[in-house]
Protein backbone atom coordinates (compact mmCIF):
# COMPACT_ATOMS: atom_id res chain seq x y z
CA UNK A 1 0.00 0.00 0.00
CA UNK A 2 1.41 3.40 -0.94
CA UNK A 3 1.46 6.54 1.22
CA UNK A 4 -1.08 8.24 -1.02
CA UNK A 5 -3.55 5.42 -0.63
CA UNK A 6 -3.25 5.47 3.22
CA UNK A 7 -4.12 9.17 3.54
CA UNK A 8 -7.65 10.45 3.44
CA UNK A 9 -8.56 13.42 1.35
CA UNK A 10 -10.48 16.23 3.03
CA UNK A 11 -13.54 17.09 0.97
CA UNK A 12 -13.36 20.51 -0.70
CA UNK A 13 -16.84 21.43 0.57
CA UNK A 14 -15.58 21.12 4.17
CA UNK A 15 -12.86 23.70 3.53
CA UNK A 16 -15.31 26.06 1.79
CA UNK A 17 -17.77 25.66 4.68
CA UNK A 18 -15.06 26.58 7.23
CA UNK A 19 -14.20 29.73 5.27
CA UNK A 20 -17.88 30.74 5.03
CA UNK A 21 -18.40 30.19 8.79
CA UNK A 22 -15.30 32.25 9.61
CA UNK A 23 -16.50 35.09 7.35
CA UNK A 24 -20.01 35.10 8.85
CA UNK A 25 -18.62 34.98 12.40
CA UNK A 26 -16.14 37.79 11.74
CA UNK A 27 -18.78 39.89 10.00
CA UNK A 28 -21.23 39.38 12.87
CA UNK A 29 -18.57 40.41 15.38
CA UNK A 30 -17.80 43.55 13.37
CA UNK A 31 -21.50 44.38 12.91
CA UNK A 32 -22.31 44.03 16.62
CA UNK A 33 -18.97 45.26 18.01
CA UNK A 34 -20.59 48.10 20.01
CA UNK A 35 -22.87 45.65 21.75
CA UNK A 36 -20.00 43.26 22.43
CA UNK A 37 -17.37 45.66 23.76
CA UNK A 38 -19.31 48.36 25.64
CA UNK A 39 -21.01 47.94 29.01
CA UNK A 40 -24.67 46.93 28.54
CA UNK A 41 -24.16 47.01 24.74
CA UNK A 42 -24.46 50.82 24.91
CA UNK A 43 -21.78 52.67 22.93
CA UNK A 44 -22.37 55.73 25.14
CA UNK A 45 -21.40 53.87 28.33
CA UNK A 46 -17.79 54.13 29.49
CA UNK A 47 -15.88 51.15 30.84
CA UNK A 48 -16.59 50.66 34.52
CA UNK A 49 -20.21 51.84 34.38
CA UNK A 50 -22.41 49.88 36.76
CA UNK A 51 -25.83 51.14 35.63
CA UNK A 52 -27.31 51.54 32.14
CA UNK A 53 -28.93 54.92 31.41
CA UNK A 54 -32.08 55.13 29.29
CA UNK A 55 -31.96 56.27 25.66
CA UNK A 56 -33.23 59.72 26.70
CA UNK A 57 -30.88 60.89 29.44
CA UNK A 58 -32.20 63.15 32.18
CA UNK A 59 -29.00 64.78 33.46
CA UNK A 60 -29.12 67.14 36.39
CA UNK A 61 -32.83 67.84 36.25
CA UNK A 62 -33.44 68.16 32.50
CA UNK A 63 -33.19 65.97 29.43
CA UNK A 64 -30.16 66.52 27.24
CA UNK A 65 -30.73 68.97 24.38
CA UNK A 66 -32.35 67.45 21.28
CA UNK A 67 -29.20 68.18 19.23
CA UNK A 68 -26.82 66.56 21.76
CA UNK A 69 -24.15 64.43 20.11
CA UNK A 70 -20.95 62.62 21.09
CA UNK A 71 -22.69 61.52 24.30
CA UNK A 72 -20.78 59.41 26.84
CA UNK A 73 -21.58 58.50 30.43
CA UNK A 74 -20.08 56.83 33.47
CA UNK A 75 -22.26 55.49 36.28
CA UNK A 76 -20.54 54.50 39.47
CA UNK A 77 -21.98 53.91 42.97
CA UNK A 78 -25.03 56.12 42.37
CA UNK A 79 -23.00 58.94 40.80
CA UNK A 80 -23.49 59.80 37.12
CA UNK A 81 -21.19 61.78 34.82
CA UNK A 82 -22.38 62.65 31.31
CA UNK A 83 -20.50 64.50 28.58
CA UNK A 84 -22.07 65.75 25.35
CA UNK A 85 -21.73 68.33 22.59
CA UNK A 86 -24.58 70.77 21.81
CA UNK A 87 -25.51 74.13 20.33
CA UNK A 88 -28.27 74.52 22.96
CA UNK A 89 -26.37 74.59 26.24
CA UNK A 90 -27.94 77.82 27.52
CA UNK A 91 -31.44 76.38 26.98
CA UNK A 92 -30.39 73.19 28.82
CA UNK A 93 -29.05 75.22 31.79
CA UNK A 94 -32.32 77.12 32.08
CA UNK A 95 -34.47 73.96 31.79
CA UNK A 96 -32.35 72.29 34.48
CA UNK A 97 -32.95 75.26 36.79
CA UNK A 98 -29.21 75.96 37.02
CA UNK A 99 -29.43 79.42 35.45
CA UNK A 100 -32.62 81.50 35.92
CA UNK A 101 -34.28 82.99 32.84
CA UNK A 102 -32.91 86.41 31.96
CA UNK A 103 -29.65 86.00 33.91
CA UNK A 104 -26.26 86.43 32.25
CA UNK A 105 -24.61 83.12 31.29
CA UNK A 106 -21.50 83.99 33.25
CA UNK A 107 -23.05 85.64 36.30
CA UNK A 108 -20.68 84.84 39.17
CA UNK A 109 -23.67 84.25 41.43
CA UNK A 110 -24.37 81.03 39.47
CA UNK A 111 -20.92 79.92 38.30
CA UNK A 112 -17.17 80.37 38.27
CA UNK A 113 -14.24 80.14 35.87
CA UNK A 114 -13.03 76.55 35.51
CA UNK A 115 -9.61 75.30 34.43
CA UNK A 116 -6.24 76.92 34.52
CA UNK A 117 -6.11 78.23 30.96
CA UNK A 118 -4.53 75.10 29.47
CA UNK A 119 -5.60 73.94 26.03
CA UNK A 120 -7.60 70.95 27.35
CA UNK A 121 -9.41 70.27 30.60
CA UNK A 122 -9.34 66.61 31.59
CA UNK A 123 -12.63 64.77 31.93
CA UNK A 124 -13.44 63.28 35.33
CA UNK A 125 -11.59 60.04 36.04
CA UNK A 126 -13.11 57.15 34.06
CA UNK A 127 -15.39 59.28 31.86
CA UNK A 128 -14.59 58.53 28.21
CA UNK A 129 -14.96 60.89 25.28
CA UNK A 130 -13.40 64.10 24.05
CA UNK A 131 -11.78 66.43 26.59
CA UNK A 132 -13.13 69.88 27.34
CA UNK A 133 -11.24 72.86 25.98
CA UNK A 134 -10.40 75.99 27.97
CA UNK A 135 -11.75 78.43 28.82
CA UNK A 136 -14.63 76.77 30.67
CA UNK A 137 -17.30 77.78 33.18
CA UNK A 138 -18.61 75.71 36.08
CA UNK A 139 -22.14 75.86 37.45
CA UNK A 140 -22.95 74.31 40.85
CA UNK A 141 -26.60 73.89 41.63
CA UNK A 142 -29.18 71.68 43.30
CA UNK A 143 -31.60 69.56 41.25
CA UNK A 144 -35.34 69.54 41.97
CA UNK A 145 -34.85 66.33 44.00
CA UNK A 146 -32.34 68.12 46.26
CA UNK A 147 -29.18 66.47 44.95
CA UNK A 148 -26.16 68.54 43.90
CA UNK A 149 -25.46 69.08 40.20
CA UNK A 150 -22.16 70.22 38.73
CA UNK A 151 -22.00 71.36 35.08
CA UNK A 152 -18.83 72.45 33.29
CA UNK A 153 -19.22 74.07 29.84
CA UNK A 154 -16.72 75.31 27.25
CA UNK A 155 -16.73 79.10 26.80
CA UNK A 156 -16.14 80.91 23.53
CA UNK A 157 -12.61 82.04 22.75
CA UNK A 158 -13.86 85.05 20.79
CA UNK A 159 -16.90 86.30 22.73
CA UNK A 160 -16.84 86.92 26.47
CA UNK A 161 -20.56 86.30 26.88
CA UNK A 162 -21.05 83.10 24.84
CA UNK A 163 -20.34 79.39 24.79
CA UNK A 164 -18.39 77.65 22.03
CA UNK A 165 -20.51 76.69 19.03
CA UNK A 166 -21.12 73.81 19.65
CA UNK A 167 -20.00 73.53 23.26
CA UNK A 168 -19.02 70.43 25.20
CA UNK A 169 -20.54 70.03 28.64
CA UNK A 170 -19.85 67.63 31.50
CA UNK A 171 -22.71 67.09 33.96
CA UNK A 172 -22.13 65.35 37.29
CA UNK A 173 -25.04 64.37 39.54
CA UNK A 174 -26.41 61.62 41.76
CA UNK A 175 -29.00 59.25 40.31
Amino acid sequence: MSDAAGRRRVPVWLGIGAVVLAAVGGGGTWLFRDELFHPFGDARACAGSDLRLPHTIDAGGATLPADASDIHYLTRNGSVEVTFLSHRISDYLRRAGVLPEGKDLFDQKYGTKFGDGEEKVALPDGLCGTSLRSPAWEYRSTAANGTPVDIVVERSLLLDDAFRWPARAVVTFTS
